[in-house]
């Protein structure tokens, strides 16, 4: 994955030993295992149904153990969320290690969107209506006789319905059943409703460590978010969702110490004016926040971590510093504001994977063209937005003095992917080449 590509480079170029570990499906190497950042890699045995997560956890602690491992920083994907819950509580108590995760309990309420946005409200915190639903049932008096609009997510891992955005009720009595029967939520497969709110769409990544903030990031997010662009951070829109984060992780006390990454959604007039407004007040930023809508949160590291891929020193430090035995250099008396959170400097370039621009930008144009749907002004307007992207953004896995990683991920491990889907008869949608999730259809 980037983010813990980015994440290890950044600790390498601070002077720090990184040991690497992932899972490698089908015993495909992944890109990271070719970086030179790090001194040593590990395969990891997937958490499966038959074995639950004991061989995971065993051979995360033999590493930990092995190579006297003191920061253990977890960049799990949203399928291992909760295995990576019982490592952290597992190395806690059994090594020496620190881990930069939250335990069991802590994962799960934050990883499942109705006890997120639960939690959150018994914080005191702006959130949008939410309901639990297991069946149609449930659903309909959820939506009858409110007068809002809802969209019905899955709990679960559900690629299938991801990217159903349908506004309900629709028109009729008749058609919402219609609609919810297919969705078929039962207690085994429970879904949520979620307020609609009108307007734009930004995620957030954080580092939170023992309920204080000290790492923080917000740009524009989308349904497939591969392009990344940082809001300025002085800004009232990315204040207010920092002041917002800041405030969740104090209430939530010194057991929170973790990756926190939020999503929000901002009513479009608002979004733009808090984007471009600066040197906002107190009172602002205060009103900016009942403005602001988390609608899910993962209790992970995000990929918009690659935005603090020139801020190693800095951003490794904010790591480390949970560790007793740090000790920070600053330029006051030898140490640094404890209460200093780590943002992307100024004009920090966009982020972009070339593979994917390729394929979305140059190529499906030009069958789009050669089908009609499109005319030569769209086309030349594809082409002209990729030329953008590699000569002002910053490719998101290549980097001059470490290229394998890249290399590797375009001529090794993504076409061994596609080969074993196709073996498998395992058809997609998309692929993430940020992440290495394939989505089924």
């Amino acid at each position: 994955m980037s983010k813990g590509l980015v994440i290890a480079r950044a600790f390498y170029r601070a002077g720090h030993t990184v040991i690497g570990a992932d899972f490698e499906p089908y015993y495909i190497p992944v890109s990271g295992r070719f970086s030179c950042s790090i001194t040593k890699f590990f395969r990891l045995s997937k958490p499966n149904g038959a074995a639950g997560s004991a061989t995971y956890i065993q051979g995360l602690q033999r590493i930990i153990l092995e190579e006297n491992v003191e920061l253990w920083v977890s960049c799990s994907g949203v399928a291992s969320a909760l295995e990576d819950g019982e490592a952290a509580e597992a190395v806690l108590k059994g090594t020496q290690c620190i881990p930069i995760q939250y335990g069991t309990s802590l994962t799960e309420t934050l990883h499942e969107k109705h006890s997120f946005i639960s939690n959150t409200k018994k914080l005191g915190l702006n959130v949008p209506a939410t309901h639990l639903v297991t069946s149609e049932t449930e659903a309909l008096h959820a939506l009858y006789p409110d007068p809002m609009k809802f969209i019905m997510k899955p709990v679960g891992m559900d690629d299938s319905t991801r990217s159903d955005m349908t506004l309900l009720p629709l028109s009729t009595l008749k058609e919402t059943e219609s609609h919810i029967r297919r969705l078929n939520p039962t207690p085994f497969r429970p879904f949520v409703l979620q307020q609609f709110i009108s307007g734009l769409e930004y995620c957030t990544h954080s580092l939170v460590l023992r309920g204080q903030l000290k790492l923080f990031i917000a740009c524009p997010s989308s349904d497939l978010l591969m392009h990344y662009t940082a809001l300025p951070s002085t800004s009232a829109l990315s204040l207010a969702m920092q002041r917002y984060t800041s405030i969740y992780a104090f209430k939530m006390g010194r057991r929170m110490t973790g990756h926190f990454s939020m999503d929000f959604m901002v009513p479009s007039d608002i979004a733009k004016n808090a984007q471009s407004s600066f040197r906002a007040s107190e009172q602002e930023i205060q009103e900016l926040m009942n403005r602001i809508y988390p609608i899910e949160c993962n209790p992970r590291a995000h990929t918009a971590v690659v935005l603090f891929g020139d801020e190693a020193e800095n951003m490794s430090a904010a790591y480390l510093s949970t560790l007793l035995s740090y000790e920070p250099t600053g330029v006051v008396n030898g140490h640094k504001d404890a209460t200093h959170i780590v943002v992307p400097r100024p004009g920090v370039p966009g982020y972009y994977w070339i593979s994917h621009d390729l394929i979305t930008l140059v190529m499906l144009p030009i069958l789009s063209i050669m089908r009609g749907e499109i005319g030569i002004h769209e086309l030349i307007g594809k082409w002209v937005e990729f030329a953008g992207h590699v000569l002002l953004w910053k490719e998101g896995t290549w980097e001059v003095w470490d290229p394998w990683p890249w290399w590797w991920s375009i001529v090794g491990y993504w076409p061994a992917m596609f080969v074993v889907n196709l073996w498998e008869r395992r058809w997609w949608s998309r692929c993430n080449v940020s992440t290495g999730k394939v989505f089924g259809c």
